[in-house]
C-alpha cells in the first residue's frame, strides 16, 4: 500500500484540541483549493445554455430543438455522474479524487473550443462533448463528500455552505464570462479565426450588434487557463484522510478507480438519453438511477465491497427525507439556473398583437430583455447568500430555517406562475419584467439559504461513514433539476401556460414544508432541529 504525505493517519476534528491545534488549518487548506475546483466543475457542465444560444446567432446548422439537446445531454449526463461520484471519497481519497476529476474537465473544456472553430463539426460530436461536460455536474457529489469529513458537526454548515455556495459561483461566472471571452481575440491564432454575428447578443456590458467579430471558441479554451493550475494545486495541497479512505492504495490504483465509477456514469447517461427519446421522462430517469444503481453493485474487484456498505444509507429513512428537502433547495437552485434564460427568452421575447380581424397573435418583441444580460443575476443571489444559509443553521438548526425557505418558495412560486402569465398575455411584456427577476431573485436567494440549511442537516444527522455518501446521493437526484425544470417551463410555455409549471413547483414545495416538520420540527420527530 503506497503512503505519501498526502494522506493523514489521525483525524479527530469533534476533540476540541485537535481541531484548534491542527484540524482547522488542514480543513480550511482543502476547502479552499476545493471550492475554485468546484466552481470550474459548475462553469464547464452548464456552459452549453450560454453556447447554444451564441451557437444560434452565429448560424450554425443546427435546429432549435437540437441546441436544447445539447443543454438536456449535459443536465442529464451531470446529474447521473453525481451517483457514482458520490462513493469516490470512501474508495479513492480526497486528493486523488478532486485532482484527477478536476483534471478530466480539461477534456470537454478544450474539446467544445475545438469544436466550435468550425461551424461544420458534426452534431455527434457537440453531442459527445456534452455527455463529458457532466463530469463537472458529477464532481459536486464527491467535492461535499469530501469537504463534510473535514469539518466537525458543529461547522457543517459553514464548510458545506463555502464548498458549495462559492463552488457555484460557477454558474454565474460562466454566464459572465463565456459572453465577454467570445468578443476578443485572447488566445490569437491558437483559437483560430473569429465568425460574424448574425443577429444581435447581449453580454454583461451590453448589446453586441449583428456583423460583429465574435470568438465563440473562447467559451471552452477559457477554462483550460484555470483548470491546469487549480489540479496542480490538489495534488500538491490536499489530503487523503485515512479515517475515511482506510486504503485509498497507489495513485494509480485510485485513479483506475474513479475513472471506472464514472465509466459506469457515462455509460448509464447515454442509456438515459436514449430511453427520453421513447418513454416519458418520469419513467426514463428513475430508470437510469436504478440501471446506474444496479451497474455500481456489479462493478469487480476491491470496488464491489465499499459500494455495498455504502449503500447501507438506502435504508436509512433520513436519507429519503433529505433528498426530498435538497430537492427543494438545490434542485431549484440549478432547474431555474438553467431554464431562466429560456423563460426570459420566450416570454419577453415575444408579445401579443392585435391583428386586423381583431385577434391576438404573438409577434417578436423589439424591445425584449436579453437572456444574456439578465440571466446572471438569480444564481449570483443564490450563490453569494448559501454560506449566510449554513451559518444560520449552525446558530439556530437547519430543519426551522428550511421550514421558514419553504414558505418563502410556495409564495414565490405562485406569484411568479401568476406575473408569468401577465407577461405572456401582454401587448407590453416589459413592464412584468422587473416583478419577474425580482420574485425569481427571491427564489434563487430562498434556495440558496436552504442550500445550506439542508447540509447541516445531512452533518449533523449521518455519521462520519455514511455523511459523504448520503450528500452526494441526494445531490445527484436534486441535480436532475437542470433537465427537469428548463424541460417542464419550456413544455408549459410552448402549451400558452407557464403558470401551470410554476404551481406545480408550488405544491411540490408545500410538500417539503410537510415532510420537514414531521421529521425534524413535529413534537415527536425523529431528530428535533437538526
Amino acid at each position: 500500500m503506497a503512503k505519501t504525505n498526502a494522506d493523514i493517519e489521525h483525524w479527530d476534528v469533534e476533540n476540541e484540541d485537535f481541531w484548534e491545534r491542527k484540524g482547522k488549518r488542514i480543513a480550511t487548506r482543502n476547502l479552499w483549493i476545493s471550492i475554485p475546483s468546484l466552481l470550474m466543475g459548475f462553469a464547464v457542465w452548464l456552459m452549453w445554455g450560454m453556447i447554444t444560444t451564441q451557437m444560434k446567432n452565429l448560424g450554425f446548422p443546427f435546429t432549435i430543438d437540437q441546441l436544447f439537446t445539447l443543454s438536456a445531454i449535459a443536465g442529464l449526463s451531470g446529474a447521473t455522474l453525481r451517483i457514482p461520484a458520490s462513493f469516490m471519497i470512501k474508495i479513492a481519497g480526497g486528493r486523488n479524487t478532486v485532482f484527477l476529476t478536476t483534471a478530466l474537465l480539461m477534456i470537454p473544456a478544450a474539446g467544445t473550443g475545438i469544436a466550435l472553430m468550425n461551424p461544420d463539426t458534426p452534431f455527434i460530436v457537440f453531442q459527445a462533448l456534452a455527455l463529458l461536460s457532466g463530469i463537472g455536474g458529477g464532481n459536486f457529489a464527491c467535492s461535499m463528500s469530501n469537504i463534510s469529513t473535514f469539518y466537525p458537526k458543529s461547522k457543517q454548515g459553514y464548510g458545506l455552505g463555502m464548498n458549495a455556495g462559492l463552488g457555484n459561483f460557477g454558474v454565474t461566472t460562466m454566464q459572465v464570462v463565456i459572453p465577454l471571452v467570445m468578443t476578443v481575440g485572447i488566445f490569437g491564432a491558437i483559437a483560430g479565426d473569429p465568425m460574424q454575428l448574425q443577429s444581435p447578443s447581449g453580454t454583461l456590458i451590453g448589446r453586441i450588434e449583428a456583423g460583429t467579430d465574435t470568438w465563440i471558441q473562447n467559451a471552452g479554451f477559457i477554462w483550460l487557463v484555470f483548470l491546469i493550475p487549480l489540479a496542480i494545486a490538489s495534488w500538491f495541497g490536499m489530503n487523503n484522510l485515512k479515517v475515511v479512505t482506510p486504503n485509498p492504495g497507489h495513485p494509480l490504483s485510485a485513479f483506475g478507480r474513479i475513472l471506472g465509477l464514472y465509466g459506469v456514469g457515462l455509460l448509464t447517461s447515454i442509456a438515459g438519453v436514449w430511453a427520453l427519446q421513447v418513454l416519458n421522462m418520469w419513467l426514463a430517469l428513475p430508470l437510469t438511477i436504478i440501471i446506474t444503481l444496479a451497474l455500481l453493485r456489479l462493478i469487480p474487484g476491491d470496488i464491489r465491497p465499499n459500494i455495498k456498505n455504502q449503500f447501507a444509507i438506502f435504508s436509512n429513512k433520513h436519507t429519503w427525507a433529505m433528498t426530498v428537502l435538497y430537492i427543494l433547495t438545490f434542485g431549484s437552485f440549478i432547474g431555474f439556473s438553467a431554464a431562466l434564460p429560456l423563460s426570459i427568452s420566450v416570454i419577453f421575447g415575444n408579445m401579443m398583437e392585435a391583428g386586423a380581424d381583431g385577434t391576438f397573435v404573438r409577434v417578436v418583441n423589439p424591445d425584449g430583455p436579453s437572456a444574456l444580460t439578465w440571466s446572471w443575476i438569480g444564481p449570483f443571489v443564490g450563490a453569494l447568500i448559501r454560506p449566510v444559509g449554513g451559518w444560520i443553521s449552525d446558530k439556530v438548526g437547519g430543519a426551522i430555517v428550511t421550514q421558514i425557505i419553504s414558505v418563502v418558495m410556495v409564495v414565490a412560486s405562485v406569484a411568479t406562475g401568476y406575473v408569468m402569465m401577465l407577461a405572456y398575455n401582454s401587448t407590453d411584456p416589459n413592464a412584468y419584467f422587473a416583478p419577474f427577476l425580482t420574485l425569481f431573485v427571491i427564489m434563487f436567494a430562498a434556495s440558496g439559504i436552504g442550500n445550506g440549511s439542508t447540509f447541516r442537516s445531512i452533518g449533523f444527522i449521518f455519521n462520519q461513514q455514511q455523511k459523504g455518501p448520503v450528500l452526494g446521493w441526494t445531490s445527484a437526484v436534486a441535480a436532475y433539476g437542470a433537465f427537469i425544470a428548463p424541460r417542464v417551463m419550456g413544455q408549459e410555455i410552448q402549451a400558452g401556460t407557464p403558470e401551470i409549471a410554476m404551481y406545480g413547483f408550488a405544491v411540490f414545495y408545500a410538500v417539503c414544508l410537510v415532510v420537514n416538520w414531521w421529521f425534524y420540527l413535529r413534537k415527536n420527530a425523529y431528530i428535533k432541529n437538526p
